[in-house]
């Protein structure tokens, strides 16, 4: 199924979404990679208000190459960042931040899986190396923070139109697509070099 969908996500659009789908993003995306996740788990620890809200939100792993251009900031290329790296944190920010997508590349496991079902939220990939197509979606840069961490580090508020094509990966009940895709290649490799080699 294809599907178009607008932040702020609403639960239930969420949870219809079953790996496989294809979804079509419009609205506030907000990039966040190592060490902007680190620092939205100091700011959960310590208590404080983060200066952006995540709920209903869509968080994109993501360094974008960004230009600055009479003032305002523009994005040259918006490619995923391989998202196992946020495994250790993505949970997390998925329960206490509210978060119903994350977008990124190569897959996570069993932790952001369990998040998404337990709270209501989707992991999708967007196609490595095709940062050019994906700067096409992005229609502005509405703001950026924790630019002390470095330009493809900072979080960047981007509004984006018809954002993707995102192919669901993990799904609310749970389903990993990768793993599954993984899992399958294994035992069908198992099962070739089970087979007698036949020479010319």
């Amino acid at each position: 199924m294809e599907y178009r969908l607008k932040t702020p996500l609403a639960e239930g659009d969420v949870r219809r979404l079953r790996v496989g789908d294809v979804v079509y993003l419009t609205g506030i995306i907000y990039t966040a990679r190592d060490a902007a996740h680190r620092r939205i788990m100091e700011y959960l620890k310590e208590g404080r208000q983060l200066p952006f809200d995540l709920r209903g939100g869509a968080i994109y792993h993501c360094g974008p190459v960004v230009q600055k251009k009479n003032g305002e900031w523009i994005v040259l290329a918006g490619g995923p960042t391989t998202s196992t790296r946020m495994e250790l944190y993505e949970g997390e920010v998925i329960e206490k931040l509210g978060v119903r997508m994350v977008i990124g590349k190569g897959g996570m496991g069993r932790k952001t899986a369990e998040a998404c079902v337990k709270h209501g939220a989707v992991y999708t990939t967007f196609t490595g190396g095709a940062g050019v197509l994906a700067a096409q979606s992005i229609k502005r840069v509405i703001d950026v923070h924790w630019l002390d961490l470095g330009v493809p580090e900072a979080v960047w508020v981007l509004e984006v139109v018809d954002f993707g094509p995102l192919v669901v990966a993990i799904d609310s009940t749970g389903r990993n697509l990768i793993e599954e895709v993984v899992e399958e290649s294994s035992r069908r490799k198992s099962e070739l070099l089970k087979r007698p080699l036949i020479l010319p």
